[in-house]
């Protein structure tokens, strides 16, 4: 993410986004610097208009995570005892490999 953030610190004030620009800026801010992310990143934003592709993201709706309904009180007894029995199969499963292995 430092090297998109680079790149749009770069835009911002109004630089150039290339290897050069973004290998200082990574540097000023104390990060561990990865030529070949930087090309890829670089690479990436060539012919990118970075304002507009900002305003659309600024304007896109952002869906609400779905709620789920709270289950009814039988429910969770009944989820319960599921749990119970498939992890008391699981462990009988688990002995009985054990078993196998010493005859």
């Amino acid at each position: 993410m430092e090297y998109v953030y680079a790149a749009m610190l770069i835009h911002k004030a109004g630089g150039k986004v290339d290897e050069p620009t973004m290998k200082k800026v990574l540097e000023a801010a104390g990060a561990k610097v990865d030529e070949a992310r930087i090309k890829a990143t670089v690479a990436a934003l060539e012919g990118v208009k970075i304002d507009e592709v900002i305003e659309k993201a600024a304007v896109a709706p952002v869906a609400a995570a779905p709620v789920a309904a709270a289950p009814a009180e039988g429910e969770k007894k009944e989820e319960k005892k599921k749990k119970a029995k498939e992890e008391k199969k699981e462990e009988e499963e688990a002995a009985a490999g054990l078993g196998s292995l010493f005859g």
